[in-house]
């Protein structure tokens, strides 16, 4: 299982929100490019990125960053999120570097916008879904609708989004440990590989997360730990690797 950092950019720095919050974050670099090279250096295979700005503003607003970030490690996988809403910004990402576009909020409101990019960047497209209580929450969490999760996630899955980024929005950047039964049903309703994202805070969420990745959990986003220092990152990758090889072994 990968253990992936996020780096979250707001105004060219690297902050983190508390639930989603704009204007509760906190600066813990204005160097992000440093922040990703220090993560790659401690053993990083894929990042993951957020414009908050662009999510906001539903268009990329801290792309130099991001291109820096991805001309600088060109064997890097990244996966970027935040106002992924045209094709053009998706096309533009991809010529930077990135290897995958996260469509949030807009997949949910128009999940015809999924199917058409999937067709036109076949293996590139990923969708985040946020849910609380099973069901699918929009627009920074403001928003929780009537639809379950996992009917929405088949559906992309046939649409052919390459995984989905599943956060339970009720744990997210609050430090009480990351909601494994609730990503393992998700994982096991569909084929196409889960990232496990929000409330991840210590060793213990990664052995518990990895005891459920037969149900198909490939990855696990994580922040505010690995900056706040409850999760060491080099140990918990480590940890998740030793893990993986015993189930396979």
């Amino acid at each position: 299982m990968l253990l992936i950092p996020a780096i979250d950019l707001k105004d060219g720095k690297c902050v983190r929100l508390k639930q989603g919050r704009m204007e509760d974050d906190t600066v813990f670099s204005e160097d992000p490019v440093a922040v990703a090279d220090h993560w790659v250096a401690r053993g990083a295979r894929r990042l993951h990125l957020v414009d908050l700005n662009g999510a906001f503003a539903g268009e990329p607003v801290n792309g130099d960053i991001v291109n820096a970030i991805a001309r600088k490690h060109p064997d890097l996988p990244i996966q970027i999120g935040g106002g992924i809403r045209s094709p053009e910004i998706i096309q533009a990402y991809l010529d930077a570097g990135v290897q995958w576009l996260i469509i949030g909020t807009k997949a949910v409101k128009e999940p015809a916008f999924v199917r058409e990019m999937c067709q036109q960047f076949p293996g590139h497209i990923i969708v985040g879904l946020d849910a609380k209580g099973g069901m699918v929450a929009t627009d920074g969490w403001a928003n929780v609708t009537d639809v379950e999760v996992t009917g929405l996630a088949r559906k992309f899955e046939q649409d052919g989004v390459s995984a989905i980024v599943y956060t339970d929005i009720s744990r997210d950047g609050m430090l009480q440990g990351v909601n494994v039964e609730a990503t393992a049903t998700l994982a096991k309703a569909v084929d196409i590989p889960i990232i496990a994202s929000g409330g991840i805070t210590n060793l213990d969420d990664v052995r518990h997360l990895c005891d459920a990745r037969s149900a198909g959990i490939e990855g696990a986003i994580t922040g505010r730990a690995i900056y706040e220092g409850t999760l060491d990152f080099e140990e918990g990758q480590k940890l998740a690797d030793q893990l993986s090889d015993q189930h396979h072994g």
